[in-house]
């Protein structure tokens, strides 16, 4: 499909490129697979669950021709619904803490969507959206679904977010490596991407390991004590049961990963392997590194890179003088 025109922007979501992070690995025995996510066109691998719950709702009629669109978001969600719903004629409503990086919702603005934005609950900080954060957007989300009879894409229940994965990003990424893969890990928002991966991984070949990769203070799904839900890896860690990694026999194991961590693995990303990526995506590739230094030695790990760094410059993720 890439070779040809396209008739619209949506249909250049997915067959992204894989790289091998060989500069961060070279001293390690093994190797990271790196599904670069951020290709789509709305720097996301979010793109791909957009399309996919607006697709099947359109399938089964739950979405009318010219229907409000109305979702949570911390932006990439989003972005990727603004994308496919001005593409495909459908007003567009994304709801955001003010806690996310304002890029996000600049860009969704941009794209055509209405922004509302909702204030982050008492004690939390900028840029560090939590569980609590995340409640009150829901409150905001439900209610202008129901007052303008909209259709909630609703990322973290609707199997559009998994099948998109199952079907495209998982299939993609054990073509490309000719299914030399041993393990998977997946820093979880939604939970959309760890769970369409690891049931498509498992059923082709079965003794891959999967791992789920949380905040260090917040390791809800591993039923560990959440110390400070306040952490800065945007877009996941929200202290929450996500139905969509709820299979433990997915699941090999949970790695805990600090935000120092998480931002030094995407600096070093950036400036050895010159892709520019957030936080989450840092996330991954800490989680990855730490289990060729121990128990996966010598494995080939497959990740994603969730989304773009240029949707953090407001942050001090690469916070530089220039």
């Amino acid at each position: 499909m890439r070779g040809k025109v396209l008739n619209h922007v949506y249909e250049a979501i997915g067959h992204t490129p894989i790289v091998r992070l060989s500069r961060l690995t070279q001293a390690l025995e093994g190797e990271i697979y790196a599904k670069l996510e951020y290709l789509n066109p709305g720097f996301s691998k979010k793109d791909r669950a957009a399309l996919a719950i607006v697709e099947e709702a359109e399938a089964d009629g739950q979405l009318s021709p010219g229907q409000t669109v109305v979702e949570l978001t911390s932006g990439n969600m989003g972005t990727g619904l603004a994308i496919v719903c001005t593409a495909k004629g459908y007003p567009f409503v994304a709801v955001m803490s003010r806690g996310n990086s304002i890029e996000r919702a600049r860009m969704m603005k941009a794209l055509g969507a209405e922004v509302v934005l909702v204030d982050q609950a008492p004690g939390s900080q900028e840029g560090q959206v939590s569980g609590e954060d995340l409640r009150l957007v829901e409150l905001v989300t439900e209610r202008i679904t129901r007052e303008r009879k909209a259709f909630r894409a609703d990322q973290f229940n609707r199997q559009g977010s998994v099948h998109a994965h199952q079907y495209g990003t998982a299939k993609e990424a054990w073509e490309q490596t000719d299914g030399h893969i041993d393990a998977f890990v997946d820093f979880v928002g939604s939970g959309g991407t760890f769970g369409g991966c690891a049931r498509a991984l498992k059923a082709l070949k079965p003794d891959i390991r999967c791992y789920v990769v949380e905040p260090r203070t917040a390791p809800f799904l591993a039923g560990l004590e959440v110390t400070n839900p306040n952490h800065r890896i945007q877009g996941g860690g929200y202290g929450m049961a996500l139905s969509f990694v709820d299979d433990a026999a997915l699941v090999e194991d949970f790695i805990q990963v600090s935000d120092e961590q998480a931002i030094a693995a995407a600096r070093d990303l950036a400036s050895k392997e010159g892709i520019f990526a957030g936080f989450s995506s840092g996330a991954n590739v800490a989680a990855a590194l730490r289990l060729l230094e121990e128990r996966e030695r010598g494995s080939r790990i497959l990740l994603t890179i969730n989304d773009s760094g240029l949707k953090y410059l407001s942050t001090d993720l690469y916070e530089t003088e220039v």
